[in-house]
């Protein structure tokens, strides 16, 4: 094997990473090509829909692998307590409300750099949440957010 042969990069996520996936956590695929694959970059699951209680610890997470953030964009209708902006790491990133539903969350870097995140509903159930979550971050996922969570039983919080 010579220094530019790389082995296949696995499609699923190591069973270990599905124990560790809890409310509050982000799971994220992120590639350092302009051209990145699949549908959404990552999945976010959070633990309330109060934005400002949730989205610092997520921008903080983003900040240390992506560098600086501008903007989020979700929809108000989905959230609670919807700042115009939020300080980050000593960087004011801009929120701004779209209708992109309740089940996406767009985060900017720089002028343009877009990054779509699935949004797992608080109330999943655990094991419906880390199978939407494993589904979103897969480089060759064609689903959008609102399917993936139909699919996974994501959609709703746990029965009884």
């Amino acid at each position: 094997m010579t220094g530019s042969d790389t082995p296949p990069v696995p499609r699923h996520l190591p069973s270990g990473v599905h124990e560790a996936v809890r409310p509050g956590c982000a799971l994220l695929r992120l590639e350092t090509t302009a051209s990145r694959e699949g549908v959404l970059d990552g999945a976010w699951w959070p633990r309330s829909r109060d934005i400002g209680a949730e989205l610092p610890a997520l921008l903080s997470a983003l900040v240390a692998h992506l560098g600086p953030m501008t903007r989020v964009g979700l929809d108000a209708a989905a959230w609670e307590g919807l700042p115009t902006r939020i300080v980050v790491d000593d960087h004011v990133v801009r929120v701004d409300s779209f209708p992109v539903g309740d089940d996406t969350v767009l985060i900017t870097r720089g002028d343009g750099d877009i990054f779509s995140l699935l949004v797992v509903p608080p109330d999943a159930a655990p094991d419906a949440a880390r199978a939407a979550m494993a589904q979103a971050v897969r480089a060759d996922n064609t689903s959008q957010a609102e399917q993936i969570l139909i699919e996974t039983g994501s959609g709703s919080g746990p029965s009884g």
